[in-house]
This record gives C-alpha cells, sequence and structure tokens, in this order.
C-alpha cells in the first residue's frame, strides 16, 4: 500500500486503520465511481494536498488494466498569487491548449476523475469581477470536454481528499488535528469507506437508488411542485425526460457512479416552464467563494430577481454569465434523511451538500436525462426543453420543512415528499 506519510506532515500523524480506510476510498474510487476498464487512460485532476491519495488511486488504477494514468495538480497559494499580481487583462485568459487536450483524451476513451476538498473560501477575498471573468474564461475553454462529461460519453467520478483549509471551515472551534480527523471520518462514512466491505454497500445503495428514480419514471409527472418556508416554485419538466440516479451506463460502455457520495434522483427540467421564488436551504461555495442566503423568483423558467444575504455580487455575475446561467438544467430529490443531512454538518462542499437536500442546478442540462438524449442534436434538445448554458451549479433548497408535489400532465397533484422525506 502506498505510504500516507505526507498526511503526517502538519495535519495529522496517520494510523493503520486510517491507512486502510484511505486504500478502500481509493479502491472504491477505481473500481465502482469508475468503473476503470483495461486498456483505458484516466485523467485525474486534484490539489498538492491529496497526492498520498491521488498515489493510492493511481495505484489501483493500474492493478485495473489502465494503461497510463494522468494527473493535473493544482495549487491554491499560486492560484492566489494571480489575483495578487496577475495583469487585468489575464483574467480573460485560459489555458485552452490544456483543455483542448484533456476533450481529446476523452474523445480516445479516457476515464476522468477528480478529487475535490479545496479551501471553500479560497477566493471570497478577492474582486468579483475578477473571479467572474476568470470563471468565464475557463468555463469558455472547458466546454468542449465538460460536453463530453455531461453527456455521459465517458465514465467518471470525484470523491473527496480532506485538507485543513476544508476542515477548518467545517470545524472552525476544532484544533486542525482534531479537524483533520473528524473531516476524514465523514469522508469516510459517505464514501462507505468505512465498510469492510464498501463494494457490496455501494451496489446496494445503487439498487435502492435506481428503484426510486425507477418509480418517478413510471409516474410521469409532468412538473415538481415545491412549498415550503421561503418557498412556492413550480418546475416543469422536459420533454421525455428521465428519472437518474446512482450508476450509469457512459456512452464508451463502461458502468459508472460519477458523484461519491450520492444520495439524489435527478432529471433535466424545462427550460421555459419554472415559475414562482425559491430560497436555498445551505450556503453555497461556488469557485472559492461563499453565496448564502439566495432568493430568487423565476418568470417563464427564467430569473428575473435574485438576492443573497452573503456573496449577492457573485451570484449576480454567475447568473450573467449567459442566457442559461438564469435557467435550470437539473432539478433532484434528496431525502432529509440521507447519512449527509443525518451527520449534521455543514460541509461547505456542493458535492457533499447537495446530497443532502434537494437541490436545482442553474446552466447546462444533462442530455442523458433527455430521452435518447445521446442521438439528439443540441437543437432538438432545445426543442425538449433541455437548457444550454457554459456553467452548472448546484444550489440547496430542501430540508424537513419542504414538501414536494408530483403533478400529472391533467392537472392532478400527488404527495412525493412530505417534510423532506419519500412518501
Amino acid at each position: 500500500m502506498t505510504s500516507t506519510a505526507a498526511f503526517a506532515e502538519g495535519q495529522f500523524s496517520s494510523t493503520p486503520e486510517f491507512e486502510e480506510k484511505l486504500n478502500r476510498l481509493a479502491g472504491v474510487a477505481v473500481h465502482v465511481g469508475l468503473g476503470l476498464g483495461p486498456g483505458q487512460q484516466l485523467v485525474m485532476t486534484a490539489t498538492l494536498e491529496a497526492v498520498p491519495l491521488v498515489r493510492l488511486i493511481t495505484e489501483h488504477a493500474y492493478k485495473a488494466g489502465a494503461t497510463l494514468v494522468t494527473t493535473l495538480l493544482g495549487d491554491e497559494e499560486a492560484t492566489l498569487l494571480r489575483y495578487r499580481y496577475a495583469s487585468d487583462a489575464s483574467f480573460d485568459v485560459a489555458a485552452a491548449w490544456l483543455y483542448e487536450g484533456m476533450a481529446a483524451a476523452y474523445r480516445n476513451g479516457a476515464a476522468r476523475l477528480a478529487i475535490a476538498g479545496g479551501n471553500p473560501a479560497l477566493l471570497s477575498g478577492e474582486d468579483p469581477e475578477k473571479v467572474s471573468r476568470a470563471n468565464r474564461a475557463a468555463s469558455k475553454a472547458y466546454r468542449p470536454a465538460m460536453e463530453l462529461i455531461t453527456r455521459h460519453d465517458i465514465n467518471w467520478t470525484i470523491v473527496s481528499c480532506a485538507t485543513p483549509a476544508w476542515a477548518a471551515a467545517v470545524f472552525p472551534d476544532l484544533p486542525q488535528d482534531e479537524a483533520m480527523r473528524r473531516l476524514w471520518d465523514a469522508i469516510f462514512a459517505a464514501s462507505r469507506a468505512d465498510q469492510s466491505d464498501p463494494v457490496a454497500a455501494w451496489k446496494a445503495h445503487d439498487t435502492k437508488l435506481h428503484a426510486w428514480a425507477d418509480r418517478m419514471n413510471q409516474r410521469r409527472y409532468s412538473e415538481l411542485y415545491f412549498k415550503g418556508p421561503g418557498t412556492d416554485l413550480t418546475v416543469g419538466l422536459a420533454d421525455d425526460h428521465l428519472w437518474l440516479g446512482g450508476g450509469t451506463t457512459a456512452g464508451n460502455g463502461r458502468y459508472c457512479i460519477p458523484n461519491m457520495p450520492t444520495e439524489e434522483v435527478f432529471t433535466t427540467p424545462h427550460k421555459a416552464r419554472v415559475d414562482g421564488y425559491v430560497t436555498s436551504t445551505r450556503p453555497l461555495s461556488h469557485q472559492g467563494t461563499m453565496i448564502d442566503g439566495i432568493s430568487v423568483r423565476f418568470e417563464a423558467g427564467r430569473i428575473v430577481e435574485a438576492h443573497a444575504a452573503r456573496g449577492e455580487e457573485v451570484l449576480q455575475r454567475m447568473i450573467e454569465t449567459d442566457d442559461g446561467a438564469r435557467r435550470l438544467g437539473e432539478v433532484s430529490l434528496v431525502p432529509h434523511s440521507s447519512p449527509i443531512a443525518a451527520s449534521g454538518l455543514l460541509f461547505n462542499n456542493t458535492l457533499y451538500d447537495e446530497n443532502a437536500a434537494c437541490h436545482i442546478a442553474l446552466g447546462q442540462a444533462y442530455s442523458n436525462c433527455v430521452k435518447d438524449g445521446d442521438k439528439l442534436s443540441p437543437e432538438e434538445l432545445a426543442n425538449r426543453g433541455a437548457n444550454d448554458s457554459l456553467i452548472h451549479v448546484d444550489w440547496m433548497i430542501g430540508s424537513n420543512k419542504i414538501d414536494v408535489d408530483g403533478v400529472t400532465a391533467s392537472g392532478n397533484a400527488e404527495p412525493v415528499m412530505r417534510q423532506g422525506e419519500w412518501v
């Protein structure tokens, strides 16, 4: 097993039990999350602090038959140096050559794995205009690669690594050593790496999520109605929409579970059939900035009014990215009793917090949430109501005070969730 000594450098001293769980996490990421196949290449992204986990995943990938593992490591301190010293014009520039290379790798069958866990407030003190410009430039450059991911042409997944900055955000009152231990415990539990047979545990969980998605597909609701404190929202669903949950078979034939953890079933809303108002129930960590207390109002699918108690300027710039940024690309149902919510933790990380509550996503829709979506042109997808945008940003609207109804094409309302739980 690859040494985890690096975690002991200023973070905490690992134990044999910790190393075993970390190894299980790496194994689950490769064999369950990615479903990596023999002969595949793997493109992985991570921060410098995740190197020990990167090495374990690399080991498992090669043992699974990977021909090449290519890892791109990011340095958050170097990111901050850009905001300190780079010229103003540089914030409209992105590494298009790098993203073109990633897209080429995916077109040639490479799998994609991201290790999340950076500082959720990294850019909170920086100029929101520069942050927005840099994000827009990166989104435009990354779009060819991102389209292959949103269409599920390739097998991909996301897992997490605890870092001191993230641990401090989740456990601000604890010493760094204890905060890191607590966060790792939460990651292992959510990823099922704390179980003796995590692969079997994931298969059972995957079966449950598919059962809920099947139920929603059988009902064929034309819209969902969310009602609760600060929320009165009708979300029309795309024509020929499909509910998904758990794993999916990618276009390259590999079965993968894209997000680890995942507790949701989700589908594509109709971009022109969303009306009403909605209030966030958890903060959103977006590109290194915290946005809290979001409240927006939709008319005919488009946000016409948006506010936030914290980070409003970033929110406004985000929804100004393009016209699709003001419309929905995803709606997801998550029971309040999910393990993430039951932990009582606010992770300040969308991968986790979106699995604690029902949520919506502004921006790009997933084409595989529309019947035969992988075979449809962009125009045909748009005609069915699927949204198109440079962004895809999830934020949480569910809680134990939110009810959800499904409305049939004939107008009959049926209870889907009550007080945040499946009916």
